[in-house]
């Protein structure tokens, strides 16, 4: 894998995380697990896919991250305007929920 296909893996991973964490207290238990449960998944996909810890790859993977925890809080936020009554901390279930509904 190259290092954009990982970055953008990492992206996608993170979203539903963000959109846990716009949900819940800020610096709780919940909060803490969401930005850090993600790392784990990242380390490993730098192992398996072969790029390492080179220092180039830092920019694009930590944007990657914080981009896909940015994305998933301002999903959370806006579906919560657009469809209060079907917004949860869950990204796949709401999905669900939401396209289930039409």
């Amino acid at each position: 894998m190259r290092l954009f296909e990982v970055g953008l893996l990492v992206f996608l991973f993170n979203v539903p995380f963000g959109y846990w964490r716009s949900n819940v207290k800020r610096f709780s238990l919940q909060w803490i697990l969401a930005i850090h449960l993600p790392v784990p998944f990242v380390v490993a996909l730098r192992f398996l896919s072969g790029i390492g810890f080179a220092f180039v790859t830092y920019p694009i993977m930590v944007a990657a991250f914080f981009l896909g925890q940015y994305t998933g809080a301002k999903l959370q936020l806006l579906w919560k305007k657009k469809l209060p009554a079907a917004v949860s901390s869950c990204l796949p279930c709401d999905l669900i929920r939401i396209f289930n509904s039409k």
